[in-house]
């Protein structure tokens, strides 16, 4: 599915075979709250200070989603097609971000707006399964990142990545993979080499 010519239609029935089925009244739905976006290579899509409304789905391209501590950039998450992408305590909080969503390619994105997506789930148990489950992956992705950075070495950590998202580790510049996984650029060489190696 990476296709350009992709239709609103494709993309509701992507999102309801991964995550819910739906009747075509529930995809009719579906559909009408979905927001194509488009944006070219470093465009923002969301900046600091502003408040995230949206729940993207990354149907083309690749994007990061970083923040400034120390005057530094960390990157707190990256997806590429077929993944979501939001700052979920801004969305529900609706305070202003701290957090960054940059497109690092000419990315193609259908925002899911929270308060239509809401909207839909009043009426469409389906569409409100959806939304629980897109929640569900958001959390357990950010527990699942959180615990590989407490808990495992640099070396486990890149080819966990490698595994889990090879299109990532293909596409996205090596210093934002090595702030992902929090090592300098330096020790993910070192890690690249060795794994390689094995």
């Amino acid at each position: 599915m990476t296709n350009i010519s992709l239709t609103t239609r494709d993309i509701a029935r992507e999102l309801a075979r991964r995550y819910s089925t739906m009747t075509h009244e529930e995809l009719d739905v579906l559909e009408s709250v979905l927001v194509p976006m488009k944006f070219q290579k470093g465009q923002m899509i969301l900046s600091e200070g502003e408040i995230c409304t949206n729940i993207y789905w990354v149907a083309k391209g690749l994007v990061r989603q970083f923040y400034y501590k120390n005057g530094k950039e960390l990157t707190e998450h990256m997806a590429t097609e077929n993944n979501i992408v939001m700052c979920i305590e801004s969305l529900f909080k609706e305070e202003p971000t701290r957090l960054q969503i940059v497109a690092l390619e000419p990315t193609i994105i259908y925002a899911l707006p929270k308060e239509a997506l809401e909207q839909a789930s009043i009426r469409s148990v389906n569409i409100q399964m959806l939304y629980r489950k897109i929640l569900e992956e958001s959390l357990i992705l950010s527990q699942v990142h959180a615990d590989m950075l407490r808990f495992e070495s640099a070396q486990d950590r890149y080819v966990k990545l490698v595994k889990r998202q090879p299109q990532l580790v293909l596409r996205a510049p090596l210093v934002y993979i090595a702030s992902y996984l929090q090592m300098t650029p330096e020790t993910l060489s070192r890690v690249r080499t060795s794994a390689l190696l094995e």
